[in-house]
């Protein structure tokens, strides 16, 4: 007969003496459970005493957690979270420095447990933390691990970043200014000012005037990545908090101090490759950058600002090489019909006042400011489209202005333009660290694309939308290349023409082409539950291999991980904490926990997940959610998932339903239907190529009148 389900067979640990077998009560509280294994040990005062998992994490058990006990889990009994706290804050207070230096050690490695962070909080311990490091006695592993510690303890959030000293804000911040300084150090010093600043608004103006980015670019010209990483950290966290009146004076300063091409050099051309983390802040940095283009994108233009009307007048003096008439040279009539005519060449909409084309929003300014660039930067090309326009009276002229507005707005779509940026991508293009003015150099080669793809489809004003629609998919095909440079993306775009943009949908079409004929439709439904079994079976077997999963909290950047993956005979899922990202899979004996798949009673996802529902968790972001979820076991216990990609997402909760006998659901689970049902429709097809397939079954002969040509053979 098999154990209650409240009972648990577990190890129990004890320095210097054998290990217990025993069957522990869910039901008992864990104080009698903690007597009774002190008990068994002759051990007096069982107050002092806690259970801990024992494995790299050493948590605490509590009433909390210990649903995480399972069948086979190995505990160790040791001193309280209360008894520890106090012995450690006694411990780094010693005059020894070999002692202090350990003690430091054990408080780094304890911080990373709630239980013990909290007790340890209570002894005032943040504060003792703060003076050590104010009172600059310590250096190297000293301040290494007194820093690693202090991060750890904020990482719970249990106390709030506004309670810190500006001379603890000084002290940190030197650390990072000083030019040759311990590496460990260094990383912990950026990755706490990169947390000040993005959660208190108050610090964020202490830090600003303690940390200038001159004094952090010597820092992205090293060699080490995750020092890189945190520095770029710290730029996007004082650019993301700085006042909107600030962001431009910022982003000018960082030019001035050549941030974008060190980057280039030293981070993305570097020999090391780029990893996630990276790539994020990289993402974040160049979003940043785009955002800066919100306050003209929102910008009306005021038909009356004769200032924002010269540049219009510019246009149109670069393009048909004109000067400005003086105001008494010819008729106002004569004058005003010259304009409405070179406006019309422009390829304004509104050709007596172009100003009102540019009221819309979005693009507003923005996207006189790109036509006024390509004017000045490219007025070679500018000219040509032009005049090249304007000179043909076939009703097939590309309009210049209309087309460089309705590009700009869609250049500002494309790029998310005046979007925050998400927590958990790393789409960064390099090309757009190649160039100060990346924007306006991206606007200069679409509009040149754009009247390039308007001629190949002979379009004329009534194909505007379509040329448009075709111009979107050969930008967003070439971006997905990711390529290095500009010219890169210019080559790029030159292979998709709008020919070979035909050939690739016609592609597309062909691979997903549905046969409507009655056997056609008939073989895809036997064929069907073959291809539903086959990416069943695919689901279970990555499922098998195993998942590394980030832990996210509201610090970002943890690097803590937890694999989970299922077991051959599809009965139990392993999971476990990780020290780092695995190069490979992680073998089943290494994950400490078990999960039966049995017990599994749902799957719950998006912002049913209670680790979405918990107060603040991850800030409702919108990626987060479509990446988490969780199964549900027993009657209320939960294990948490938040997928590191779509395609993860999609395979786990597919396997996770498939493990239960339901319906697998996913966008992914389609599109491997259609791929797969097409790809075996056309070979099952082949023989009959060029062979027309009836809509029905030829009609049944009647029946013959006599049957005398039937051979008898007997």
């Amino acid at each position: 007969m098999p154990p209650p389900a409240d009972i648990v067979k577990v190890a129990i640990e004890w320095p210097g003496a054998f290990p217990k077998l025993m069957e522990i009560d869910q039901k008992k509280p864990l104080s009698a459970i903690i007597k009774e294994v002190c008990e068994g040990w002759s051990l007096g005062s069982p107050e002092n005493f806690a259970l801990q998992i024992a494995d790299a994490t050493n948590f605490y058990i509590t009433e909390k957690n210990r649903s995480d006990i399972k069948n086979g889990s190995i505990l160790r009994l040791t001193t309280s979270p209360y008894q520890t706290a106090v012995q450690l804050h006694e411990r780094i207070q010693s005059s020894s420095m070999d002692a202090k230096l350990e003690a430091l050690k054990d408080l780094a490695n304890a911080s990373r447990d709630i239980t013990f962070a909290q007790e340890f909080i209570n002894l005032d311990g943040i504060s003792l933390l703060t003076q050590m490091v104010e009172s600059g006695t310590d250096f190297g592993d000293l301040l290494s691990f007194t820093l690693t510690a202090f991060v750890e303890l904020m990482d719970h959030s249990i106390v709030s970043w506004d309670t810190f000293s500006v001379a603890f804000i000084k002290k940190i911040a030197s650390f990072v200014n000083k030019t040759a300084m311990d590496t460990a150090v260094l990383q912990r010093s950026l990755a706490i000012l990169e947390s000040m600043v993005l959660n208190s608004q108050d610090l964020y103006h202490k830090v600003a005037q303690e940390i200038t980015i001159g004094q952090l670019i010597p820092h992205l010209q090293g060699t080490d990545q995750d020092i890189q990483t945190y520095t770029i950290a710290v730029i996007n966290a004082l650019f993301l908090k700085a006042p909107e009146e600030k962001r431009q004076e910022m982003a000018h300063i960082l030019a001035q101090k050549q941030l974008r091409s060190i980057i280039l050099s030293n981070v993305i051309r570097s020999n090391t490759p780029i990893n996630d983390e990276m790539a994020h802040q990289l993402y974040v940095l160049q979003v940043l950058n785009f955002n800066l283009l919100e306050d003209r994108m929102m910008t009306k233009m005021d038909p009356q600002d004769q200032a924002q009307r010269d540049i219009i007048f510019e246009l149109r003096r670069i393009a048909f090489d004109v000067e400005l008439e003086p105001n008494n040279s010819g008729s106002i009539e004569k004058r005003k019909s010259m304009y409405t005519r070179d406006y019309k060449k422009l390829g304004f909409i509104n050709h007596v006042n172009p100003a009102v084309d540019f009221t819309q929003i979005p693009p507003g300014m923005l996207a006189l400011d790109n036509m006024l660039y390509f004017a000045r930067h490219h007025q070679d090309a500018y000219i040509r489209i032009v005049l090249e326009n304007s000179s043909r009276e076939d009703k097939h002229e590309c309009p210049f202005g209309r087309s460089s507005i309705e590009l700009t707005k869609m250049l500002c779509e494309i790029l998310k333009v005046g979007e925050l940026p998400s927590e958990n991508c790393h789409d960064f293009h390099p090309m757009f660290f190649t160039h100060d003015r990346a924007f306006e150099e991206f606007f200069c080669i679409c509009i040149q694309l754009l009247n390039k793809t308007w001629k190949e489809m002979r379009a004329t004003s009534e194909d505007f939308n379509k040329v448009m629609q075709v111009v979107r998919e050969q930008i967003m095909r070439a971006l997905t290349a990711k390529p290095n440079s500009l010219d890169q993306f210019k080559s790029r775009l030159q292979n998709l023409s709008y020919t070979e943009i035909l050939k690739i949908r016609q592609s597309e079409r062909m691979n997903q082409e549905d046969f409507q004929s009655r056997p056609i439709l008939e073989l895809r439904e036997k064929i069907q539950p073959e291809i539903m079994e086959l990416i069943k079976q695919q689901r279970l077997n990555r499922l098998c291999e195993g998942t590394c999963f980030r832990k996210i909290s509201s610090r970002r950047r943890q690097d803590k991980f937890w694999y989970c993956r299922l077991s051959p005979n599809h009965k139990v899922l392993h999971y476990g904490d990780l020290e780092e990202s695995p190069q490979g899979e992680v073998p089943h004996d290494s994950l400490q926990d078990k999960l039966p798949v049995a017990d599994i009673k749902a799957v719950i996802t998006g912002k049913d997940c209670p680790h979405m529902k918990e107060k603040g968790a991850l800030k409702q972001n919108k990626e987060v959610l479509e990446l988490a979820f969780s199964v549900l076991y027993e009657s209320d216990e939960y294990l948490n998932f938040i997928a590191p990609d779509k395609h993860e997402y999609c395979v786990w909760t597919d396997g996770l339903n498939a493990l239960l006998g339901k319906e697998m659901t996913s966008e992914y689970t389609k599109s491997d239907m259609d791929t797969l049902l097409s790809m075996e429709m056309k070979l099952r097809l082949l023989d009959l190529e060029n062979i027309q397939i009836p809509e029905a079954p030829p009609p049944i002969p009647k029946e013959p009148s006599n049957y005398d040509f039937v051979y008898d053979c007997n």
